[in-house]
């Protein structure tokens, strides 16, 4: 089941309450069977002399030389001092699919103008774009409920885009509160989800992560991860668990959650601290900022389905050829999509890509001369076990 064309903002589900039931050992269910048919709903969206052509009966004066010399050399620094930074002309498109589960709890958001879908109280230069992806578990109420608040207290607050990383994690922290507040109101809300933004600002790329979404960078056809996956099972994450009071077992936090940072769960006991103080699980975002260049392409944002079954330079290889033969960021995100279902990815499954230029990425030139070669990590259990059965 896919959704076609740009959208603002994309919010699906599937069957009438919206919410998947968990098995009793209160791990993520992962069924291999599809649910048919769910619901759609779209929000908007200089001249040059050569000294050797003088005449020698023309003879001018060294001073003269040199200053003309050194005329020359300062207007080519300040040429460079001067010159224009990139500036990205930003496109973007999205697919999302429910795959093999039975409900479909993801929801993204494409703005390639943030100023025109959210406003906001202070200008900026240059271009202003929002992207996110929030990846729902128990339900997709707390998906629905991010997508809907987080950019609200973004960029209505007073300190953006002057302090961006600030105004960020407390949108975040906002988000997961107000989020427990409804919790309270309506009990059938009690969900979870991970959460991953990414803003545009002139020529920064802000990205800001909660859970185990992923955004990746294609920098001149490398692969450029701009989040880290907050998985317990990371010696970071499970040393900051274990001194909120929480344990790891068998990957999942507190044995019941396999994500280490999330908005929502306030229903699961020992996650999360109502009276203060944080908890084992965390609602704070981790940054990662970068200026765009010329060699900056595009940037894939997709939940943890996508990245099950592709490595991160694997995606921006398949990406970028298929940008190379249509170059179209929509039918882009359709292809990542389909493709990881082609490799039996068991989630849902949402990808937004983002162009960063005009034209199809170009064609990578080896370089000539001599190509060093690497080994693989296959090649190399082969060679040992080559190695190992030698007499010596």
């Amino acid at each position: 089941m896919t959704m076609e064309g740009i959208k603002k903002v994309v919010i699906l589900d599937s069957g009438e309450n919206g919410s998947s039931s968990s098995p009793a050992d209160g791990k993520p269910p992962n069924p291999l069977t599809t649910t048919p048919g769910f619901r759609r709903c779209f929000i908007g969206s200089g001249d040059v002399v050569d000294s050797s052509s003088i005449k020698k009966s023309f003879v001018r004066h060294p001073s003269l030389v040199r200053t003309r010399m050194e005329d020359a050399s300062l207007e080519i620094m300040n040429q460079e001092d001067c010159k224009a930074e990139f500036v990205p002309l930003v496109r973007s498109g999205a697919w999302a699919d429910m795959g093999f589960r039975g409900s479909m709890e993801d929801v993204y958001i494409c703005a390639d103008s943030f100023v025109h879908d959210y406003g906001g109280k202070n200008p900026i230069q240059g271009p202003g774009a929002f992207y996110a992806v929030f990846d729902g578990h128990g339900g997709k109420h707390a998906a629905d409920f991010a997508c809907h608040h987080l950019p609200k207290f973004i960029f209505e607050d007073n300190d953006f885009p002057m302090e961006v990383e600030k105004v960020i994690s407390a949108a975040f922290t906002q988000t997961d509160t107000a989020f427990a507040e409804a919790c309270t109101l309506d009990a059938d809300l009690a969900s979870g989800t991970t959460a991953l933004a990414a803003l545009i600002i002139g020529s920064s790329l802000v990205v800001a992560n909660a859970g185990d979404c992923r955004a990746v960078l294609c920098r001149r056809g490398k692969a450029i991860e701009m989040s880290r996956d907050h998985k317990p099972i990371c010696i970071k994450e499970r040393k900051r668990i274990e001194a909120s009071g929480g344990y790891v077992y068998d990957g999942y936090l507190n044995g019941q959650l396999n994500v280490a940072r999330a908005i929502g769960d306030w229903h699961m006991d020992g996650l999360k601290n109502q009276t203060g103080g944080g908890g084992p699980l965390s609602s704070e975002p981790e940054f990662m900022t970068t200026k765009l260049t010329e060699e900056d392409e595009f940037l894939i944002i997709g939940c943890d389905g996508i990245w099950d079954v592709f490595m991160s330079q694997n995606a921006v290889d398949f990406a970028r050829r298929r940008l190379q033969e249509h170059n179209d960021p929509v039918l882009c995100s359709q292809d990542l999509v389909n493709e990881a279902l082609k490799r039996k990815s068991g989630d849902n499954l949402s990808a937004v890509v983002v162009c960063f230029q005009a034209e199809p990425p170009r064609n990578l030139v080896a370089p000539r001369g001599r190509v060093q070669r690497s080994v693989s990590a296959e090649g190399l259990k082969e060679l040992q076990s080559f190695l190992d059965g030698l007499e010596i």
